[in-house]
């Protein structure tokens, strides 16, 4: 039996099937993230940690835990809230919740931010509960046809080739950038390889798809919202840090960018003041995800990992697979 400690409840019922196996489950009594002094102490003895993104797991808090704690499954696609490399030195495994109903489901989300931009819903809602509307009127919330239009995906991954896929049906030109040309991802979805720069100078809609790391932190920052198409908008859901938002104000207020719509912010859960002004800005709280079937997939694996490791059998999701073998026991 393993003492595993849930940093906050997760929808569904996956967390009963820990107990049905015989394993010890204390899940936080607080609805909201952990304070790091809360988490210290809650991991205390634990043979493994069920974390959140909102988690900060590093090399202190492992030690804190113990030389018992055998695995971090974290519930999220990403795991920079995790130090893998912390992880690995100690033996500990790391596993995380990629799955394609959450790959369609932020895939998903951002057209819904293209669409909302693109024809101002947000602003053209707020206004009509406002009471103004009072008819018909023929130059009121004009928007952008997406017919046409030019979109420009960097990194094109399994959520960013979906949102490629989506895209045909409104006959957009599509350009994405990667590490190297995709000569089966450009056959398949119809799409064309070009450089950083060109993306930003030719696309309308700028989508970002990559991970966060050192080399993507603040990847989007003056120099890139320079090179943007005037009036483009530029969308992000994958996250924050990737664009400086103080940059992304700038760009907006002189009016070179002609929307944005985000998901992740710089320093969440704090978002810049200014941005909460903007009409032409489309928020929303890192919900991209947030689908009944995606959630409850990523609950799914994220239990099924650790049922798998105190089973001796390796889980599909590793991070750190190249441990398995030498794996704290």
């Amino acid at each position: 039996m393993a003492k595993i400690f849930v940093t906050r409840k997760i929808p569904g019922n996956h967390l009963e099937k820990l107990k049905e196996v015989g394993h010890e489950v204390e899940i936080s009594e607080f609805d909201r993230a952990l304070t790091p002094e809360e988490l210290l102490e809650k991991v205390a003895s634990k043979d493994a940690i069920l974390s959140l993104l909102t988690d900060e797991i590093g090399g202190d808090l492992m030690d804190a835990a113990g030389p018992q704690l055998k695995l971090i499954s974290n519930y999220a696609v990403g795991f920079d809230n995790i130090d893998v490399k912390a992880a690995t030195d100690r033996q500990i495994l790391v596993a995380n919740t990629p799955c394609e109903e959450v790959n369609e489901a932020v895939a998903e989300h951002t057209w819904a931010l293209i669409l909302a931009l693109s024809r101002r819903i947000v602003e053209a809602d707020e206004a009509t509960r406002r009471g103004g509307y009072k008819g018909w009127e023929p130059d009121i919330f004009l928007g952008r046809n997406l017919i046409g239009k030019t979109l420009g995906i960097i990194g094109l991954g399994r959520i960013g080739g979906m949102v490629a896929r989506r895209a045909k049906g409104y006959n957009m030109t599509v350009l994405y950038n990667k590490r190297s040309p995709d000569p089966e991802a450009e056959k398949e979805l119809g799409v064309t390889f070009a450089s950083l720069d060109e993306l930003l100078a030719k696309s309308d809609f700028v989508s970002l798809h990559v991970p966060l790391s050192d080399e993507t932190r603040h990847m989007v920052s003056s120099d890139a919202f320079s090179k943007m198409k005037q009036g483009a908008f530029l969308l992000n859901t994958a996250r924050g840090p990737i664009v400086d938002e103080h940059a992304l104000v700038e760009a907006l207020r002189s009016g070179h960018l002609g929307g944005a719509g985000l998901d992740v912010y710089d320093n969440e859960p704090n978002i810049d003041p200014e941005l909460i002004g903007m009409e032409n800005v489309v928020l929303t709280p890192h919900i991209a995800s947030a689908t009944y079937e995606a959630r409850g997939k990523m609950g799914e694996l994220a239990v099924s990992a650790i049922i798998d490791t105190f089973s001796d059998k390796k889980p599909d999701n590793l991070v750190n697979q190249e441990i398995w073998g030498t794996r704290r026991k």
